[in-house]
């Protein structure tokens, strides 16, 4: 069932009570004890509903996800809470007062934006993502900020708002889209639509290139907990600036426009650049912090002689550096009494779960092992996180 009114119902939300937390083996048990009493689709779509919900707790918390609606595709696709609250953060910095939220999908920034005191008019072409916006904003008792309009955004009139947010749709018929101009709409559309307004962010796919990136906008990547989420072009900020901001935080590493990190042999401490860092081209600057250099010039991983606690980074302390070859790693981790192995890999065809299938780790120490290239050759090291 995509149409949300039956589950908007009195009988609906009870039933949705009713199902909270079912689990996928007592999903038939359940089905059949409430079909005794209400309509079989309505069971169904209940049903569907919780399973969504549980899978939305990772982005939206256990609070918020249990009261709100979700389609497959809004689960997929809706931005983290914790990456829409620090979007929300940075307009109302800004000065932001309201926002046109542009291919809004369930409304997962529109809420972020509205709670932080913002206006929205959230706008998406599709009646069933649309409807689903619209019950969100009552649900979480932001209907009074939020208006949900069903329209092409392409023929909608934002003048009357400070800023404008762009999501384009960036999956299709068979996945996830890598061309901008193959996003509904098209990057260039919405670059056009951000130009329009004081202050404009446009979400897009963190490996776009930066020679995608127009000269009048700021470029941020944005990583939480490590994981890299999204990009987004800023215009009304500061044009040519680009940055990498780690959640939670925020923590912030501007580009200084340094060239290159040296090459230079392997150092006590292996650091490895948070995504952000790295897909925002900024691990000279990183280097740089650190007095480090790289190990290979096509590979992000810093080496350095000293340990220096850094947000950006993860160090790692080394102890030993192999030539690639499987039968000494597994010697020496058989010597060692290591059973749990952490695998990490950069410029290496080797998947991290071969290799463990044939060292067979075996005992009660931890190690981690880099498979990598040290000026071009390949390499393997060993080491541990370090104590910062």
């Amino acid at each position: 069932m995509n149409d949300l009114a039956p589950l908007l119902t009195p009988e609906g939300r009870a039933l949705l009570d009713a199902v909270r937390g079912t689990a996928p083996a007592d999903e038939l048990a359940v089905a059949t004890r409430l079909r005794r009493d209400h309509p079989a689709p309505l069971v169904s779509a209940a049903l569907a509903q919780a399973r969504l919900r549980q899978r939305a707790v990772a982005k939206f918390g256990t609070e918020d996800a249990d009261r709100m609606f979700f389609t497959p595709d809004g689960v997929e696709q809706s931005t983290r809470a914790s990456v829409a609250a620090y979007r929300a953060a940075r307009l109302k910095e800004l000065g932001v007062t309201s926002v046109a939220d542009l291919c809004c999908g369930i409304g997962g920034d529109a809420i972020a934006l509205a709670r932080a005191g913002i206006r929205v008019l959230a706008v998406d072409r599709d009646p069933a993502t649309a409807a689903t916006a619209r019950a969100n904003a009552d649900a979480l008792g932001l209907a009074g900020l939020i208006e949900v309009r069903e329209a092409d955004v392409t023929e909608v009139d934002t003048s009357g708002h400070d800023a404008v947010f762009v999501d384009p749709a960036r999956r299709g018929g068979r996945g996830r889209i890598f061309d901008p101009e193959a996003y509904s709409p098209p990057l260039s559309w919405a670059v056009a639509a951000a130009r329009t307004a004081r202050v404009a962010a446009l979400k897009i796919a963190p490996g776009v290139p930066h020679e995608a990136v127009p000269a009048d906008a700021e470029a941020e990547w944005i990583s939480d907990h490590g994981d890299v989420k999204e990009a987004v072009l800023w215009f009304g900020t500061a044009p040519g600036t680009v940055r990498a901001t780690l959640l939670p935080g925020p923590r912030t590493l501007r580009s200084a426009g340094l060239p290159d990190p040296p090459v230079r042999p392997l150092g006590r401490y292996l650091y490895e650049p948070d995504g952000a860092v790295i897909r925002a081209h900024l691990v000279a600057d990183v280097a740089a912090e650190l007095d480090g250099g790289l190990l290979d010039a096509t590979i992000a991983y810093v080496t350095a002689d000293t340990l220096r606690p850094t947000p950006y980074a993860t160090a790692y302390e080394i102890t030993d550096q192999l030539p690639f070859n499987v039968k000494k790693l597994k010697a020496l981790l058989r010597e060692r009494g290591v059973g749990v192995l952490t695998v990490k890999k950069r410029g290496s065809a080797v998947e991290p779960e071969e290799l463990r299938r044939k060292v067979k780790p075996q005992g009660p120490h931890a190690a981690t092992v880099f498979l990598t290239r040290v000026a071009g050759a390949p390499t393997m090291l060993i080491g541990a996180p370090a104590a910062v």
